[in-house]
């Protein structure tokens, strides 16, 4: 009797200290990390995919047609499987985006007039509530600053993104998510966003801290690393420490991840190829990056300053950096102490249906 009596004393005692921790709220509940995939493959390949743990699928992409948001017709039967994924995961929310790399090419004329606003902000309604969406990301690369070659850009469009952001809230109002995509580089921080105006009317950022060292770079480096090092100022943990500098709320802040490799070629020998002149060659996803590795007889190292590998042929002239099970984890664990929203990545069909990058971040958040 006394033992179970000292049991349900220390049973009261840990119920009461969850409850007062429960009320300070310094710690997000597991529950509350968002695991956001986008996914731009077909509407079959999604099913190789264990979807169980996300929390977002993101939908990539629409585009613009006029003034207003569609699904380009081939994507529709991709949408409808997503949507379908709901009726086995009813906490899985999927999320419509716009644009991204290449697929802005009208968003600042469309965008810097309120009737142009207007008009996409009442279809980006139609398409929610028609394909029982939760919310839209905008993925505009870049507002006011240089993206795809050859789109227009200026500087007015800092603040016809406000504008945009706050007319999609006034339509969707607050039973749909808003989100965007942030570059994860220092002049889209200061140039592209009104972040004090932005962010209260969002649910949240996801900051593209990937493609760092981009295909038109003509030195290697690491394009999705963890932290930074003397060769290289990018970083997820560059990114989330300068916006939290500016008054962001990490608490809104989704860092990315990278289920893809960029490869360099003619690259010299010295520090493994790294940080080394060289011609970017080809992205390589995830799933056959391994395969490809061997091929070309890369060998695999760890930069321990930047929690990222990297690999390198010196017989080839080849360098390839990447994302692998162990920098995933780490950047997963990253998010949870640093008390962020979540981790997303691009995209999930570049992933291992097997033993992937997406199995690595729910073993790091078990």
């Amino acid at each position: 009797m006394k033992k179970q009596t000292r049991s349900v004393t220390l049973l009261i005692i840990c119920l009461s200290i969850v409850s007062c921790n429960s009320k300070t709220d310094t710690v997000a509940p597991p529950d509350d990390f968002l695991v956001m995939a986008y996914y731009a493959g077909n509407e079959t390949a999604i099913h190789q995919y264990d979807v169980s743990g996300l929390t977002h699928i993101i939908f990539s992409f629409c585009h613009l047609e006029g003034n207003q948001m569609i699904v380009p017709a081939p994507r529709l039967a991709m949408l409808n499987q997503l949507a379908a994924l709901k009726n086995d995961h009813p906490d899985l929310k999927i999320i419509l985006a716009l644009g991204g790399w290449g697929g802005c090419e009208t968003c600042s004329e469309v965008f810097s007039s309120a009737e142009g606003r207007s008009e996409f902000a009442l279809s980006v309604k139609q398409l929610l509530e028609q394909h029982q969406a939760d919310g839209i990301d905008l993925d505009w690369e870049y507002p006011a600053i240089p993206g795809y070659p050859g789109h227009q850009y200026m500087p007015e469009d800092k603040q016809n993104f406000t504008a945009l952001v706050k007319e999609l809230r006034d339509v969707l109002g607050s039973g749909y998510e808003i989100g965007f995509a942030a570059g994860g580089f220092k002049r889209f921080f200061d140039e592209s966003v009104e972040w004090d105006k932005v962010m209260p009317l969002v649910d949240y950022v996801n900051i593209m801290t990937y493609d760092l060292v981009s295909g038109a770079s003509p030195v290697t480096g690491h394009h999705t690393p963890l932290y930074s090092s003397a060769g290289q100022t990018g970083s997820a943990d560059y990114a989330v420490s300068y916006l939290d500098s500016i008054g962001v709320d990490p608490s809104k802040m989704v860092i990315g991840a990278a289920f893809y490799g960029r490869a360099w070629r003619n690259v010299p020998a010295e520090n493994n190829g790294l940080y080394q002149p060289g011609v970017f060659k080809k992205a390589i996803t995830y799933n056959d990056l391994e395969g490809w590795m061997e091929k070309n007889s890369l060998q695999v190292f760890w930069d321990d300053t930047t929690k990222a590998p990297f690999a390198y042929s010196e017989e080839n002239g080849l360098f390839v950096t990447y994302d692998d099970r162990q920098s995933v984890m780490k950047k997963t664990r990253y998010a949870k102490e640093r008390q962020l929203a979540g981790i997303m990545f691009w995209q999930l069909g570049g992933d291992k249906p097997d033993d992937g990058l997406l199995e690595a971040i729910y073993q790091a958040l078990e």
